[in-house]
């Protein structure tokens, strides 16, 4: 835009005309705390909020009572067009970054839910929000009630964040929780996470960590100050965990949580998304059901802890309303929330990058020799082993098989890649397990 950013005249009088994108489950419980918290929404705005239109797929569909079907509408470019504040929780890419893009140029400021469309494409919308002098928030994008986004942009921003890890999937959490704690297969557990909602009919942005990939670049992004997109984030989802794995990471003292990890390096960061042994002393082994938790690790401030639930429509709306409260009250008073910090522009290194420590189970023949064998290869790949833990094994084929549970100290990332793939070779070793990160340990 020439000229330079657009000043946004302070509102002058009357009610802030609010947009709504989407009437879900968030949705509704936005329009429901828009309703019933209407007095103090305005004594904090210092205005009153008029939700002047809720843009719905299907005008057909029954509708929450609380939903006032006199402002269901499916014209969405000219609604945004007359709003003061628009609200987007519809999720997807298309029509929801266009919508947002209009909305911005007409001079509406914007609170967004939508983890997918800022993980792929936000850069666009901060430049456009910043272009147009507006505000764009989004709280809601990242676990749930848990108020993680503006800690990290705003409170640390004086600080120089190293680390984040966390359980940022609530449906994730909620079927290894269940594994753990009853003992069930993955399906059957992912079948009861739909059944309360926690999980969609299609559980697969769950489960197979792309949900939790696009809040791990969200975070990445501002934790570094770096543009960091969903297709630079290392992903495995929990779709391979097994009754098996659960029961022998809690014989070894570990619960397995499907964590996003983003790092930083003197050559860059690393950003990634998998299982992961934690140990059951660590806090993050007590985060149980569909809650979440994050921890970030700041030069200054050390160690910080943020947990709460982390999805769910009452927990996700509060988010939302705490980001149109701020919006709203800079339309009042003048001012602007924080905009996009990508000074620090680091390159984005490869999952091969860094060090972690394993958790490596094999099936081998039961035989003398085969120990020293499987910690030679280790050896001559510079990883090395800190535990090791054998157990008989039923034989397959004739063969007399031992499982074996090998923990490593610190390796190189890139270094155990290459050690499981000579293990595969070895003639003793029948079948590789599985091959898990630990953290905090």
């Amino acid at each position: 835009m020439k000229g330079g950013p657009t000043v946004v005249v302070p509102h002058e009088g009357g009610p802030l005309r609010v947009a709504l994108l989407g009437c879900g489950v968030v949705g509704t419980e936005v329009v429901r705390l828009l309703t019933t918290q209407a007095e103090d929404l305005a004594a904090r705005v210092g205005a009153p909020l008029e939700l002047v239109g809720i843009v719905v797929r299907d005008l057909r569909v029954e509708f929450d009572p609380v939903v006032d079907r006199a402002l269901l509408t499916a014209d969405a470019e000219g609604l945004v067009e007359r709003a003061d504040v628009v609200i987007e929780v519809m999720g997807g890419i298309e029509p929801a970054r266009s919508l947002l893009l209009r909305a911005i140029a007409a001079g509406a400021s914007v609170v967004t839910a939508n983890k997918a469309l800022l993980a792929e494409d936000g850069p666009t919308l901060y430049r456009a929000a910043d272009e147009a002098g507006v505000d764009l928030y989004f709280e809601a994008a990242v676990a749930g009630a848990i108020p993680i986004v503006r800690p990290v942009r705003e409170s640390l921003a004086g600080d120089r964040v190293r680390r984040v890890l966390g359980i940022v999937n609530g449906t994730t959490n909620y079927v290894l929780d269940r594994m753990a704690t009853e003992g069930l297969d993955l399906d059957i557990a992912v079948k009861e996470a739909q059944q309360l909602g926690f999980a969609e009919a299609d559980p697969t942005a769950d489960v197979e960590g792309f949900d939790a990939a696009a809040k791990a670049a969200i975070l990445a992004s501002l934790a570094f100050h770096t543009r960091v997109s969903l297709d630079d984030v290392a992903r495995e989802g929990i779709s391979g965990i097994t009754a098996d794995d659960v029961s022998w990471a809690a014989q070894t003292g570990h619960v397995i949580k499907l964590l996003a990890v983003a790092e930083r390096f003197d050559d860059g960061v690393s950003v990634r998304v998998h299982p992961t042994l934690v140990p059951r002393e660590h806090p993050l082994a007590g985060v149980h059901g569909a809650f979440n938790a994050v921890f970030v690790e700041a030069e200054a401030a050390g160690e910080l802890m943020f947990y709460g639930r982390g999805a769910g429509g009452r927990p996700t709306a509060s988010a939302v309303l705490g980001d149109v409260v701020s919006a709203a009250r800079h339309r009042v008073l003048g001012g602007k929330g924080p905009i996009e910090s990508s000074y620090a522009d680091l390159p984005v290194l490869p999952p091969s990058a860094g060090l972690s420590r394993f958790q490596l189970r094999l099936d081998v023949t039961d035989q003398p020799g085969v120990l020293a064998q499987v910690a030679l290869v280790l050896a001559e790949h510079a990883v090395s082993i800190e535990t090791v833990r054998q157990a008989p094994l039923a034989g397959r084929g004739g063969k007399k098989l031992a499982h074996l549970v090998i923990s490593t100290h610190l390796a190189p990332v890139a270094a155990l890649s290459a050690t499981v793939d000579a293990l595969g070779e070895l003639e003793v070793v029948d079948h590789v397990t599985s091959v898990m990160r630990v953290e905090g340990a």
